[in-house]
C-alpha cells in the first residue's frame, strides 16, 4: 500500500493531484492544511471534498487523513507523536505548498520557499533511513529562471541572475537545497516546474484564480481603459493544471524520473503570444455579453505611468487593481522561454501528448467567467 503525505492540498496543484492519487483504492494520502483550529481545518476538508465532488458516502473520504501544521514549521509543526507516526507510515511525498505572491519581503518569501524545502528534505531522509521512502516530487517553477536571457533548459541553472520579484528568488534558493540533496545524499527527487498554471484543459475548473486570470482581466482592457502596450513577439507560457497534475502523480510512481528535472509547460512553439491571447481574450469576453472598451496601443514606456495618472481620476477599486500592474509589466516584458524537451519525450512515452492552447482556451476562459463574478465587476 502506498501513503502519500502531500502539502498544498488547497492549491490548485496539489487539489487536482489527490483525486488521480486516489484512483488507486489502496492508497492512502496524508494531507499538510494550514488551519488556525481543528474545527477550521475539518471546515477546509470539507470543502475540498466539495470541490472534488465527493459527498458523505464516498469511500475515498476515509483514504484522507488531514494534518493541521505549515509546511515550513520545524516538523511541520505537528506533535512529536503525530510526526513520527507520519514518517513510519508515509511511502511518497509530494510537496505543492507554496506561496504565489510576488510582492513578498525577501525574508517571508524565503520562510515559505526554503523553509518549507528544508522540513520536507528533513522528513525524505528520515523516511529513507527506514527504508520505505520511493519517491519525493519536488514542485519549484520555471520562474527560478528570473531574468536570464535565454531558454530555460531543463538543468539546475546556477549562474547568478537577477529576479522579478522574490517568489521567483526564493524558490531558486529552495532548489539548490534539493541540488544538494539529490547529488550529495541520494535522494529519489523529481524536481516539477511549472510554468502558469491554469483551469482544467477539458471543463476549465481550478480551485483558485489566480495570476493567469488577473492577466486575462488586464488583456481585456476592462482594468485599463482599453490602453494596452506594444508585447511585440512577447509569449506567455502557459499549461493546463491537469497536465500537471498527472504528470506529477505518474512520476511519483516511476522511479526512472528520480534525479531529473521536468520543465511542465507548453514550451517556446505553443506558447500563445500575449497579442493572440488579448484577441482570444476580448473575443469570449464579448462573447459572453461583457462590453469592453476600444483597444489603444501604447509604447510601453508610456503604458507604464498608467498606475500612476489614473490614480488622479479613477475609483478607489480601479486604483487598487491597477496598483498591481507593475509587477505584471515587469514579468511579461521579457523575451523569456522555456524548454521542455525532457517532459515532452517522457510523457510521448507514457502516452500523453502535448496540449494544444487552441483546443483548450475557450474552456478555461469560459470557466472563468461562468464563476467569477466578484472578480468581473
Amino acid at each position: 500500500m502506498s501513503h502519500y503525505f502531500l502539502t498544498g492540498a488547497t492549491g490548485a496543484v496539489g487539489s487536482a493531484i489527490v483525486p488521480l492519487l486516489l484512483e488507486d483504492p489502496e492508497c492512502q494520502v496524508s494531507l499538510l492544511i494550514r488551519a488556525e483550529s481543528d474545527v477550521a481545518l475539518a471546515k477546509r476538508l470539507e470543502d475540498l471534498f466539495a470541490f472534488w465532488g465527493w459527498d458523505q458516502a464516498d469511500p475515498k473520504r476515509s483514504h484522507v487523513l488531514p494534518l493541521r501544521g505549515d509546511a515550513a514549521e520545524p516538523q511541520f509543526g505537528l506533535a512529536s507523536q503525530d510526526y513520527e507516526a507520519l514518517v513510519s507510515r508515509t511511502t511518497h511525498i509530494i510537496h505543492c505548498a507554496a506561496s504565489v505572491r510576488m510582492n513578498y519581503p525577501l525574508e517571508e518569501a524565503r520562510r515559505s520557499a526554503v523553509g518549507s524545502a528544508e522540513q520536507i528534505l528533513a522528513l525524505g531522509r528520515r523516511i529513507a533511513e527506514q527504508g520505505s521512502l520511493q519517491k519525493i516530487e519536488f514542485v519549484s517553477t520555471v520562474g527560478i529562471a528570473g531574468k536570464r536571457q535565454g531558454i530555460l533548459p531543463e538543468t539546475w541553472i546556477t549562474e547568478p541572475r537577477e529576479f522579478h520579484n522574490t517568489y521567483e528568488q526564493s524558490k531558486a534558493e529552495a532548489e539548490m537545497l534539493v541540488k544538494a540533496a539529490i547529488e550529495e545524499e541520494g535522494l529519489p527527487i523529481t524536481v516539477h516546474r511549472p510554468s502558469m498554471v491554469i483551469g482544467d484543459s477539458r471543463t476549465g475548473k481550478i480551485i483558485h484564480f489566480q495570476i493567469f486570470y488577473f492577466i486575462c482581466e488586464f488583456l481585456s482592457g476592462r482594468k485599463t481603459f482599453g490602453l494596452y502596450p506594444d508585447f511585440g513577439d512577447v509569449r506567455l507560457d502557459i499549461i493546463p493544471v491537469d497536465h500537471v497534475a498527472r504528470a506529477i502523480a505518474e512520476s511519483s510512481c516511476d522511479p526512472n524520473t528520480a534525479g531529473r528535472i521536468f520543465n511542465l509547460c507548453a514550451g517556446p512553439d505553443l506558447a500563445p503570444r500575449l497579442r493572440d491571447l488579448m484577441i482570444k481574450v476580448q473575443n469570449v469576453f464579448r462573447a459572453h455579453g461583457i462590453a469592453l472598451p476600444r483597444r489603444i496601443r501604447l509604447p510601453h514606456r508610456v503604458f507604464a505611468l498608467l498606475p500612476s495618472l489614473a490614480s488622479r481620476f479613477t475609483s478607489r477599486s480601479r486604483r487598487k487593481a491597477l496598483a498591481t500592474l507593475p509587477l505584471y509589466l515587469d514579468y511579461l516584458a521579457d523575451q523569456q522561454g522555456f524548454g521542455n524537451d525532457l517532459f515532452v519525450k517522457w510523457r510521448n512515452e507514457t502516452g500523453h501528448l502535448q496540449p494544444q492552447p487552441a483546443h483548450y482556451l475557450d474552456a478555461i476562459l469560459s470557466a472563468y467567467l461562468g464563476g467569477s463574478q466578484h472578480m468581473r465587476d
